[in-house]
């Protein structure tokens, strides 16, 4: 479960992400940016935010997983897309969850397990929000995953690849609205990512691929 602070941003999530997009090989400037919805993983330490944005953009929808931090994240220094101003946490550095190992870690077991996005449980109220985005990943790994390692992800044609040691993420990062992921799923064995994370939001007819395993 998320736990979600009523407070006042500085800057706003939404300018963070406006001032990232155009410096990103996967994005082409075409409309200001506006937020569609997000989705959180739940970092079991407590710690690290995780939160991925899906993002209009003109007629393209890009999904950007970010990650809130207390301190900096030592040898992330490129993945640093800036800081705020958070008035209950104070300060707070922002990275492109991509580089972030608790996002993979998060991302690898929601895929993995069929996972669904975190509950989010904003301070004060007493029941969980919906997430304006729900996810679902497509294994039913019992077991849990398999040891990870950290490394630089690679970005370019729409997508963000990580080699993670024992596994290989694909983020998509321009999303094809127009595919079914349902239907990616149930063609899987002829496939080279037969395990996904497919989400949905309102508007959307059928759930699009969010990310894969990708098995070479």
């Amino acid at each position: 479960m998320a736990i979600i602070h009523k407070a006042n941003l500085s800057p706003t999530k939404l300018e963070i992400i406006a001032d990232y997009l155009p410096t990103q090989p996967w994005f082409i400037q075409d409309g200001t940016p506006e937020l569609i919805g997000a989705y959180r993983f739940d970092d079991p330490a407590g710690e690290v935010g995780l939160e991925t944005h899906v993002v209009a953009a003109g007629e393209r929808i890009y999904q950007v997983p970010l990650s809130y931090r207390g301190h900096e994240l030592g040898g992330a220094e490129e993945w640093l897309i800036g800081t705020m101003d958070h008035s209950v946490l104070g300060k707070r550095w922002v990275y492109d969850a991509c580089a972030d190992p608790v996002y993979v870690k998060a991302l690898a077991t929601a895929i993995l397990t069929g996972q669904e996005e975190a509950a989010l449980l904003v301070e004060g109220e007493p029941e969980a929000r919906p997430s304006s985005v729900t996810v679902k990943g497509s294994g039913t790994l019992d077991g849990g995953v398999p040891d990870l390692s950290a490394s630089a992800p690679v970005s370019g044609s729409g997508v963000t690849i990580i080699n993670a040691g024992e596994l290989r993420l694909k983020v998509t990062r321009v999303l094809d609205v127009a595919a079914d992921a349902s239907a990616t799923t149930a063609a899987a064995p002829e496939l080279h990512h037969e395990l996904i994370l497919s989400g949905q939001w309102a508007g959307l007819e059928k759930p699009v691929e969010l990310a894969a395993v990708i098995r070479d």
